[in-house]
């Protein structure tokens, strides 16, 4: 076997088509990694969930940096208990066949690279369970910039509070450093909770949880956010006015409603929306607004 094998990564993410990094993990592009900032979580799970996709959401978190979002491109690794034989048998081939150095915590950091997440299945050990700390914590903020999602403990809580560029959701902390567990895999899918994180997933991090983006759906996610951000902006704008009641904001638009939002775009978009095209809204779009108007 080969930890990051990037002929394994292609082959399990045969419906990426774009752009990937040297180790085969999809890249998704950094504008919409910088968009995918503004996107809540529901507005995310409303777009796959339809698709058949209903395991990337995991809440119950702890954080280290309060409720800053984080976003990034997953990077995996999934440990078990220690088994004696197995553990001797892999960090043997780390070492001497793959150049490896250090404990295997080690390894997968060394791979990060900026906007990376670090998405790490301790299938929730907590004691002993301790990925991180202090020092393997500023690694990861240096290299990437943005976090780690750790499926178990971290230790030196406090200092992990003091690194800038960095959030961190985690089960607990622990005084007590990781021990009896192995790595078995690094970039491949990981189990974190109830959900499912593929190498290369956008990692988008909030006060609800934890949700799983996979990256051919990432660009349709953040248009959709954008577009019912922009409804929204007309929608209460309007309402301000009284140019209509809150039950006619609050149903299925009409269609004069929706050619006065059509003119209103013309003068009224903001910067940041101008790149959108609605010409080619979406049945999503067009089905997650008339349901979030009757919620």
């Amino acid at each position: 076997m080969r930890f990051g094998n990037k002929d394994d990564i292609v082959q399990l993410t045969p419906e990426w088509t774009g752009e990937r990094f040297d180790d085969g993990r999809p890249r998704v592009p950094d504008d919409i990694l910088a968009r995918m900032e503004q996107c809540t979580t529901e507005e995310a799970w409303g777009v796959v969930w339809g698709k058949g996709y209903q395991y990337q959401f995991q809440g119950g978190w702890k954080t280290t940096h309060g409720d800053k979002v984080l976003v990034g491109r997953a990077v995996t690794a999934v440990f078990v208990p220690e088994r004696h034989d197995l553990h001797t048998t892999l960090m043997n081939h780390g070492h001497e066949n793959e150049g490896r150095i250090g404990a295997m915590n080690s390894w997968v950091i060394e791979t990060l690279v900026k906007d990376d997440v670090l998405v790490v299945d301790l299938f929730g050990k907590v004691r002993l369970g301790t990925f991180s700390g202090g020092n393997l914590s500023t690694a990861i903020a240096t290299r990437t910039g943005r976090g780690q999602v750790i499926y178990g403990g971290i230790r030196d809580f406090q200092q992990i509070q003091e690194i800038e560029n960095l959030q961190t959701f985690f089960v607990d902390c622990d005084p007590t450093p990781i021990r009896d567990v192995t790595m078995i895999g690094m970039n491949v899918p990981a189990r974190i909770g109830e959900a499912i994180c593929m190498p290369g997933d956008v990692v988008l991090g909030t006060p609800s949880g934890v949700f799983f983006v996979p990256p051919q759906h990432a660009e349709e996610i953040v248009v959709h956010s954008e577009r019912t951000r922009l409804r929204e902006l007309f929608g209460l704008q309007r309402l301000r006015e009284k140019t209509y009641t809150s039950a006619q904001m609050d149903t299925k638009w009409t269609a004069p409603i929706e050619a006065d939002f059509a003119e209103w775009r013309r003068t009224n978009t903001p910067p940041e929306f101008e790149h959108l095209s609605w010409d080619e809204e979406s049945d999503t779009d067009r089905a997650q607004a008339d349901e979030e108007t009757l919620l």
